[in-house]
């Protein structure tokens, strides 16, 4: 499970990218991040493998706090942490398999790194991945001569053969088509299922939101600002969300009372009879 506790950022320039989000992302559930730009979506997904260092607050991937930890330690702990960036971040002269094994590089000595080799398994792995993305056959293409889909899916598969507890995506379908959008949003609910990790999205296409995600957290100006089903997301939230409407209620209670409404349908729900036969 990860938990984010009073999470804050502060830029140097005194811009407060973040103002103290609390959540908590468990199970297999895909979790897509909105807002308008300069939110503090980006900024939210990188303090959590910590490419951007948080100001304050805290945390937690089942159970380890990842803001106590060293440098050293930190390098470990992101083993554990899927990362599926926007433009890929793919070496471009490597193959398609050379890329998608950089994904274990992490639990392998400096010297099978910079030699390229892998154990058996891991090779093995990379193959199933790299067939469940839809790239079986294209091992040996450089990344150079992909479409941008398939740079992401090398991507995705990537940091699948990390084998995390969490997968981040920062927003994985801003450089591409529609088609392409939605087969990697498909493919990612697939991921989050079969691997059985939760996934969170920092997406700026609210159809591809509402289509493939569990839930919606919205952020505007750093602050949460509604955290609940795709379903809640109706045109007040929204309001919320990307003009920082005002709302009949604070923000606080308003995510306070989207979680106690989803509770209420929950307990419903649990205590509803069941038709004889069903």
């Amino acid at each position: 499970m990860l938990e984010t506790i009073d999470l804050r950022k502060v830029y140097p320039t005194g811009d407060e990218a973040l103002t103290g989000v609390s959540t908590t992302v468990d199970g297999n559930e895909i979790v897509a991040m909105i807002g308008p730009s300069g939110a503090g979506k980006s900024t939210f997904i990188r303090c959590i493998n910590r490419l951007t260092e948080p100001t304050d607050g805290e945390i937690r991937l089942d159970g380890s706090e990842l803001t106590a930890l060293g440098e050293s330690e930190m390098k470990a702990a992101r083993r554990n942490i899927g990362m599926v960036f926007q433009e890929y971040n793919l070496v471009e002269r490597l193959t398609v398999m050379e890329n998608v094994l950089s994904g274990r590089l992490g639990y392998v000595s400096n010297w099978a790194a910079l030699r390229r080799k892998f154990p058996p398994e891991d090779v093995e792995r990379a193959y199933d991945v790299l067939e469940t993305v839809g790239l079986d056959g294209m091992e040996n293409k450089r990344a150079d001569e992909l479409s941008g889909g398939q740079r992401q899916r090398v991507g995705i598969a990537r940091a699948v053969v990390q084998e995390p507890k969490i997968l981040l995506a920062d927003e994985p379908t801003s450089s591409l088509d529609p088609e392409s959008s939605h087969a990697v949003m498909e493919l990612l609910a697939d991921i989050a299922a079969e691997e059985d990790i939760p996934i969170i999205i920092n997406i700026h296409e609210v159809p591809l939101a509402v289509e493939y995600a569990d839930r919606i957290l919205g952020l505007h100006d750093g602050e949460l600002v509604f955290d609940g089903p795709t379903d809640g997301l109706d045109e007040n939230a929204k309001d919320v969300i990307y003009r920082g409407a005002d709302a009949s209620e604070t923000t606080n209670e308003a995510v306070a009372k989207t979680r106690t409404d989803n509770n209420a349908i929950s307990e419903q729900a649990a205590d509803k009879p069941t038709a004889a036969g069903d």
